[in-house]
């Protein structure tokens, strides 16, 4: 799913337009991100938590020459499904999946 038909989905879903969708998706998106420069957490009882997540310096290799480099730390946006999402995504998979 992409954004445009996610703005949809939310749009039939809440009865309301899709500009008026797109609207609140956006503000959204950039609520989570100001949250997240902070470095604070944003938690969706029962959908998950963003977070933010550290990862040291390391060495990597360049994978055409196999040259080492030196990878810098960096911190990354992070997310952590809540129960109710992971069990809804855990029995659609056991619906989905082929018998034997």
């Amino acid at each position: 799913m992409n954004k445009t038909e996610l703005i949809e989905a939310l749009a039939s879903k809440a009865g309301t337009s899709k500009v008026a969708a797109a609207t609140l998706l956006d503000a959204f998106t950039a609520t989570v991100s100001d949250t997240l420069k902070k470095e604070e957490p944003v938690v969706i009882l029962g959908f998950g938590t963003f977070s933010v997540s550290a990862r040291s310096a390391r060495t990597g290799r360049n994978p055409q020459t196999g040259e080492p480099l030196k990878i810098k730390a960096t911190k990354v946006a992070k997310f952590k499904a809540g129960t109710k999402l992971a069990e809804s995504v855990k029995k659609a998979k056991k619906k989905a999946a082929p018998k034997k």
